[in-house]
């Protein structure tokens, strides 16, 4: 038996010894081979080492011969033996990048497995919002109003009136958006949608633009904007009406059609109103139009059954509550009608502007009026506006799990669930925890380490040693009060250095010590960690009284306010643990309790394991509040209701 047949049943029988874990890279059961990446999903905005990992599963017999790593189709590396995993420079969290895994195995099997990090999306947010208005003013006859100062208008914000900035009449040019139905119920009526189109397409001028987009079940090939009325009536021409209708999908698209558009925009909606497809509701529709800017004109024409009842009361209601008009020409005739209204509806406006006497960023709707002092008048606007969301709140929570024997476990996105104050969040960001961390390493000099100090500084030499060399560390030694004997570095050997001045004497300002930690900390940014030693309690010399100003409830508020990981090591049988405990659980980090100062160098080797043996999730959070409240944040592990999630547990909101 070779070798390389020994390990791989030595690999069998040690999987079935101890059980399975979460996405582990194992021979697969069916033996087909498979690649999945499970790390990096999402981006954090900052540059960042991140860990590519693949799971891959393959044949006992055929393991793979390498496995190799790409980061937009360029060569990052190859590894040949579990785990898969490669350390990669996000150099630039605003491109986007592709990252793909490719396996081999013995036979010549391929499987690969692709992702795609989009850019960080950046949102500001202005402290202070204005409100245009593009308002037309008819007279009882339905001519346009001319000249009107600004004092005869009135514009009313969820019934509140406002105080008006500016009021200007403007003859401007617009973009026309043609939304054509073509389903097979207007083939009757085909021809004369045609010449509907063509018609106003014809009445363009130089200031005007046109964007033809017919639909069905979907929205199909557009053309333009354009402003050549020959290209658009060649569109509109080469239309063939088959399918079926789905006038409020296509109505849900406007954002995204109109989104590159910047001048005024209308849109002509030219259909019989029989919808028989849309999943979209009315009311979805009718937001995704108001969310787009625009005004919509609807124009009826009966096609194979006609106009319905319900599909004429669903015209006139987009047209009336997107602040448009609405029609139903039956003959050419009417068609130029259609056109003088259209245009001088669009054309014609007064521009208002005002600043909402509401600022708050809710998100709201927000209705609008617009009056002028003569009551014959007929103002149309749009009915209102959604006021400016505040900036999305992106949580990115670190975390460690393990199963009950205390093993960590191997996961991927797909096996997290995560709930902020009851509500299920869906995951954008998910990643190895590899960034470099800021440790401050701060070891207990009161007279009670007197006979402990050659065993305290032997494993606190390993402890620092044992760091990556991108990590930064800094000492401080505490007694009656604390002593920064080495600042944040990459130098280890001053580290080292300092750790000779490590004398035991006085009392144990332990509180204070953690707090000016955390605040030296919190002027570095990145991953933070404290690692606390001490074998007693927050006290004074004479062991009469407590050893700091700060107090525990002290501490626990900074730990959420700087999202500081710390890690205790309490020593001996007269430490006060629960401090301890309470400190560390609060941070996500971990509390050990060695009886003896020979078990110091054992328990700063589950410290190292545990930095590097933890997760970063993240997501936007649904509650939008800029409320400065504290968000509880659970983080469960799918399929595995013993598993063990160590976290901060939560954050705390920012303030608007």
């Amino acid at each position: 038996m070779n070798l390389m047949r020994l390990r791989q049943m030595l690999c069998a029988i040690l999987l079935l010894a101890i059980g399975p874990t979460i996405a582990a890279q194992s021979p697969s059961a069916h033996g087909a081979l498979t690649v999945r990446i499970t790390s990096p999903m999402g981006r954090t905005g900052t540059a960042a080492a991140l860990r590519i990992v693949a799971q891959v599963q393959y044949a006992a017999t055929a393991p793979p011969g390498q496995v190799r790593f790409f980061v937009d189709r360029q060569l990052l590396g190859a590894v040949r033996e579990a785990p898969f995993a490669l350390e990669w420079l996000d150099e630039n969290p605003f491109e986007r990048r592709e990252i793909a895994v490719e396996a081999v195995d013995a036979f010549g099997n391929t499987a690969s497995d692709s992702v795609v990090l989009e850019p960080f999306e950046v949102t500001d947010a202005a402290e202070v919002a204005s409100v245009l208005l593009e308002a037309s003013v008819q007279d009882k006859g339905g001519r346009f109003v001319r000249d009107l100062p600004a004092s005869q208008f009135t514009v009313l914000e969820n019934g509140v009136k406002q105080s008006l900035d500016l009021v200007h009449q403007e003859d401007v040019g617009a973009t026309f958006a043609l939304l054509v139905d073509s389903s097979a119920s207007m083939s009757r009526r085909m021809d004369f949608v045609q010449r509907t189109a063509g018609t106003l397409a014809s009445y363009l001028t130089k200031r005007d633009a046109m964007l033809v987009a017919p639909f069905a079940k979907d929205i199909r090939a557009m053309t333009g904007p354009t402003t050549d009325p020959a290209t658009v009536i060649e569109a509109v021409q080469a239309i063939r009406p088959e399918g079926g209708t789905a006038i409020l999908d296509s109505l849900a698209k406007l954002p995204q059609i109109l989104a590159s558009v910047t001048t005024r925009r209308a849109v002509i909606l030219i259909t019989d109103g029989y919808d028989e497809n849309s999943s979209t509701s009315f009311d979805e529709a009718l937001t995704a139009v108001k969310s787009s800017g625009a005004t919509l004109y609807v124009v009826g024409i009966g096609g194979v059954a006609g106009i319905s009842i319900k599909g004429e009361r669903l015209l006139r209601r987009l047209a009336v509550e997107t602040g448009g008009r609405f029609f139903f020409p039956s003959r050419d005739e009417e068609l130029r009608e259609v056109h003088d209204v259209l245009t001088q509806d669009v054309r014609n406006r007064y521009l208002i502007t005002y600043t909402p006497e509401n600022q708050e960023p809710d998100g709201t709707w927000r209705t609008l009026a617009v009056k002028t002092e003569d009551p014959t008048h007929v103002v149309r606007t749009r009915p209102g506006y959604f006021a400016r969301k505040p900036a999305p709140i992106r949580p990115v929570v670190e975390f460690t799990a393990a199963d009950e024997t205390g093993r960590y476990l191997d996961l991927a996105a797909a096996d997290l669930e995560i709930v902020e104050n009851g509500v299920v969040q869906k995951v954008e960001l998910f990643q190895e925890a590899v960034e470099p961390v800021a440790i401050v390493l701060a070891l207990d000099a009161s007279g009670s380490m007197k006979r402990k100090e050659a065993d305290v500084m032997a494993s606190a030499r390993e402890f620092i040693n044992a760091l990556r060399p991108t990590d930064k560390v800094a000492v401080v030694l505490f007694s009656d009060q604390p002593m920064f004997t080495h600042d944040l570095s990459e130098d280890r050997a001053a580290a080292l250095a300092t750790l000779d001045r490590y004398r035991a004497s006085g009392g144990t300002a332990l509180y204070d010590t953690l707090g000016e930690a955390m605040l030296l900390l919190k002027r570095t940014a990145g991953r933070r960690a404290v690692v606390v030693m001490t074998d007693g309690r927050d006290e004074n010399n004479p062991g009469t009284g407590p050893g700091s100003v700060r107090r525990l409830d002290d501490v626990v508020k900074l730990i959420q306010q700087t999202g500081t990981l710390a890690f205790g090591i309490g020593l001996g049988v007269n430490v006060d643990q629960e401090p301890l405990r309470k400190i560390a659980g609060t941070s996500g980090g971990r509390a050990f309790f060695p009886a003896d100062v020979s078990e110091l160098a054992a328990q700063y080797r589950r410290v190292v394991d545990d930095l590097r043996r933890r997760y970063v999730v993240g997501y936007t959070s649904s509650h939008i509040q800029h409320d400065g409240a504290w968000r509880d944040v659970e983080i469960r592990v799918k399929g595995f209701p013993t598993a063990t999630v160590r976290s901060a547990g939560g954050y705390v909101a920012p303030r608007q």
